[in-house]
């Protein structure tokens, strides 16, 4: 029997779907946008929408369907996996596995390798999401954690949230940067002329044009900590990468970024727009960036941007502890930097401006 959820909107003012966030943290927000979008949310008895603001003393109606066994069937697919309790599971995904069912990926995905292992997962995701608390894209490796229980599952969600992590990718570039390091920064949402991009939106993001774009890390001493972000510029979220060089070799370099916020293709269109694309990413390359003759053709085979989630550290939600986890990068990653001559140095974990707030 389906469930209903009652709530009067106080005088806060806010979005629908995050006011009904906070109101019944049971659900999670792409929880209750399905709802909305599937008309299961009335607002004095009126269909709700996910970005109306609804007036003080409204009554909000949330109508929760009875749930449905889900049609994904678990996959005996190898999984390689750092650590696992009773709470969670931290895994390497491998370059070219999708995380979730989606059009076009409807067998082969992380949900379905992990279902096919024993034990439980977390359910707030949705059927099809059992246990997924974040992503990488299909063609990033990396480490990831994925939840057991929803206790679990809305602890780690608050930490990601919170930007509460520690979470360090390696790129291979192209150019070499004129700077060692820096802070790159702006508001992401995507791209009107291409639905499939996500680009960065200057003219509503109030922060200094870089009028030089191999300049990378160019910061105003007067920018603020917070961005106020203007009423028109909420399609798009604020994006923080702090980033250094590597290593250095023939129109290439191996970057290490540290996300401050964890955006979808964060660091790939940050890298881009900075005037240096990932190796292999036919989806952000630039037409003014090619591979060395020496390794074009290795570069041309690759299916895959060379971008891997190397370390990923955060704190246990039962217990507390400090729990941080690396894995190396993949092999066409590791040949590809030792064609080019680019050495991939220890992956030890040190500081990078500012520390996680966690530590």
């Amino acid at each position: 029997m389906a469930e209903q959820l009652r709530w009067v909107a106080g005088s806060g003012g806010g979005r629908l779907d995050r006011e009904l966030v906070l109101a019944f943290p049971t659900l999670s927000r792409t929880r209750i946008q399905a709802l909305i979008a599937g008309g299961n949310v009335t607002v004095d008895g009126e269909p709700g929408r996910a970005s109306a603001r609804p007036l003080y003393g409204q009554v909000v109606l949330i109508e929760v369907p009875d749930a449905v066994a889900s049609s994904v069937v678990g996959e005996d697919i190898p999984l390689d996996v750092l650590f696992e309790d009773d709470d969670l599971i931290v895994l390497v995904k491998p370059a070219g596995m999708v995380v979730h069912p989606s059009a076009g990926h409807a067998t082969g995905t992380l949900v379905h390798a992990l279902l096919g292992r024993p034990g439980l997962l977390s359910t707030i995701g949705g059927v099809e999401r059992p246990g997924i608390v974040h992503r990488l894209d299909a063609g990033t490796s990396g480490v990831m954690v994925v939840a057991r229980n929803d206790v679990t599952h809305r602890a780690l969600s608050a930490l990601f949230a919170a930007h509460d992590l520690e979470r360090r990718y390696l790129a291979v570039v192209h150019k070499v940067p004129l700077f060692d390091g820096g802070t790159l920064r702006s508001v992401l949402g995507r791209d009107p002329k291409d639905r499939l991009r996500i680009s960065s939106i200057p003219e509503d993001v109030p922060v200094p044009v870089n009028d030089e774009p191999e300049a990378w890390g160019y910061v105003d001493d007067d920018y603020e900590e917070e961005i106020a972000v203007p009423e028109r510029a909420r399609r798009g979220r604020l994006a923080i990468t702090h980033w250094r060089t590597r290593a250095k070799a023939d129109r290439l370099a191996l970057v290490e970024c540290r996300l401050e916020t964890g955006r979808t293709h964060q660091v790939r269109v940050h890298l881009t727009e900075s005037g240096h694309p990932v190796v292999g990413d036919a989806v952000y390359n630039r037409r003014d960036c090619v591979a060395p003759a020496s390794i074009r053709a290795m570069v041309d085979q690759l299916t895959h941007p060379l971008l891997h989630a190397w370390h990923l550290g955060f704190r246990h939600p039962r217990d507390g502890r400090a729990l941080a986890f690396s894995a190396p990068p993949p092999d066409d990653f590791v040949a590809v930097c030792a064609a080019a001559e680019l050495t991939i140095p220890p992956l030890e974990l040190t500081p990078m401006s500012p520390p996680p707030r966690h530590r």
